[in-house]
């Protein structure tokens, strides 16, 4: 018996204990008596037709007592445009919710909203929380915007959906990714946003026109291809740039690198022109490739910014590019890497990596004249590479490397440039490439010196006062280049990179 005692203590003790928990004496909800960890939720801009993101948010019971809820529901009932999940819950209206006491609850809220359907583009809900006599309310808001959709078609009968060739395989087959192919000439108006899905393709010989203040959202898995003979020529200007990016535009997305696939300019592509655009978080973000170095520019940048690339910011095979006012930063690769030989002109342009999503072993600026096989190196002239009052930079020690095979042409140089290149380990002590001292590769060059961007983490490039290279611009290069990216005069006192700098 006496055994028995301390197991008939500690039932005791437990049965005493429960009936004093509040939390099983259910009390109507009263008036006020629910905290919401926010009193109104902003599900940020979405294209009509296409599902957000799921948001979410705590309701708290503070009380000693556990609340039953008789009806969680939006007030625009079985016509509103968003969903609510409460605790696992679907459904326009929810009822007999419990919390217990200091507990709380999770409510799951997504919106799927046609443009076509609602009077204000920025469209209101409530979601309400009622007892019998009163009401507590989170409100509900998202702006809705329209646009135009290319997307590719889908067989009636199979549901297969349509695909274009990028090429052939080792067997001759056809490789066929999802896609599309615009008709004829085709422009992108400024009137409201472009929404693509899966490969858009300009048609050999013909023209992608886009207009300045146009924006281009490409989906998951989407990109451009600009075939040849074909042309893309995107007309941002100062006061009206061109904006292409992926389409989810939560906040959360703003900086998030491989939304979408590619811009690949194919072999034989002519006459590319970028102008005051900005290119962010996709996977590559220009693909410039071409069989036999091109005796005319197959692509001329100014004025553009590319952010946010998973590999590469620009990737250039056996091209002919001219860039100036050009600016590139945060790639899992390199922000610029001319492969296989080519033809590169860069004038007042800023290559910063400070990409932060992983380890990055590739350094900001890489050039090269080979691609290794399995039976070894082919090679490809690098016919011309030339920087001029531009800054190399990023976040690791060495942000410049020369790939030179020795068997074919390797010709660059470097006047006025800002380069990063801490070779603290002396692993290219002896590589003459990396002689810095030598007239003819690198002339009034400035090694390892601070480039004083305001927040290069975060994209913003300007430099300040303390840049190292505030005033040594090369005088030639800045007359051919007068204005920097924000028009802002640079013929007297050139700085070295995009910008000018400001006092921050």
């Amino acid at each position: 018996m006496k055994k028995r005692i301390p197991f008939l203590i500690v039932v005791l003790v437990a049965i005493l204990w429960s009936s004093c928990r509040k939390d099983f004496d259910v009390t109507q909800l009263p008036t006020g008596h629910l905290e919401f960890e926010k009193d109104t939720i902003y599900l940020d801009t979405i294209f009509t037709g296409i599902s957000s993101s799921t948001y979410r948010f705590k309701v708290y019971n503070r009380s000693d007592e556990a609340i039953r809820i008789p009806t969680i529901h939006l007030a625009a009932g079985a016509n509103s445009f968003y969903r609510i999940n409460v605790d696992g819950r679907t459904g326009n209206t929810i009822t007999n919710t419990m919390i217990n006491a200091q507990d709380s609850l999770f409510v799951f809220v997504e919106s799927t909203i046609d443009f076509a359907q609602v009077v204000n583009p920025l469209y209101e809900d409530k979601l309400l929380f009622d007892n019998d006599t009163d009401s507590q309310e989170v409100v509900l808001v998202s702006l809705v915007q329209d646009a135009h959709f290319l997307y590719p078609s889908r067989d009636a009968q199979t549901g297969e959906i349509g695909t274009v060739s990028i090429g052939v395989d080792g067997n001759g087959d056809d490789v066929l990714i999802e896609g599309f192919e615009l008709p004829n000439d085709y422009t992108f108006t400024a009137d409201k946003p472009w929404v693509i899905y899966g490969y858009c393709v300009v048609p050999d010989n013909k023209t992608l026109t886009i207009d300045s203040g146009a924006q281009v959202h490409f989906h998951n898995n989407s990109g451009l291809i600009v075939n040849q003979g074909a042309s893309l020529q995107s007309n941002g200007t100062l006061a009206n740039p061109v904006l292409i990016q992926g389409d989810r535009l939560e906040p959360e997305y703003e900086n998030i690198a491989a939304q979408w696939g590619i811009i690949w300019l194919r072999d034989g592509s002519v006459s590319n022109t970028i102008n005051y655009t900005t290119i962010k978080n996709g996977t590559v973000g220009l693909l410039v490739e071409s069989a036999v170095v091109p005796s005319s520019t197959q692509l001329t940048l100014t004025n553009t910014q590319l952010y946010n690339f998973a590999n590469y910011g620009l990737l250039a095979q056996t091209a002919n590019v001219k860039g100036t006012n050009m600016i590139i930063n945060n790639c899992g690769q390199s922000a610029f890497a001319g492969v296989f030989g080519g033809n590169y002109n860069f004038m007042h342009c800023t290559f910063a990596n400070y990409w932060q999503g992983g380890l990055r072993t590739d350094p900001a600026i890489y050039l090269g004249n080979f691609l290794e096989t399995t039976t070894g190196n082919i090679t490809n002239d690098l016919q011309a590479a030339s920087f001029t009052n531009c800054i190399i930079d990023g976040n690791n020690a060495l942000e410049f490397v020369l790939d030179n095979d020795n068997t074919a042409l390797f010709n660059c140089s470097f006047t006025n440039t800002m380069i990063k290149f801490d070779d603290y380990q002396h692993l290219y002590d002896s590589d003459p490439l990396y002689d810095f001292t030598n007239g003819t590769l690198f002339v009034n060059c400035l090694l390892n010196e601070d480039a004083d961007f305001r927040d290069a983490y975060e994209n913003d490039l300007i430099i300040g006062a303390d840049s190292a290279g505030n005033g040594l611009g090369n005088a030639s290069g800045a007359s051919q280049v007068p204005a920097d990216i924000l028009g802002v005069n640079r013929t007297t006192s050139p700085d070295i990179g995009a910008y000018q700098h400001i006092i921050f």
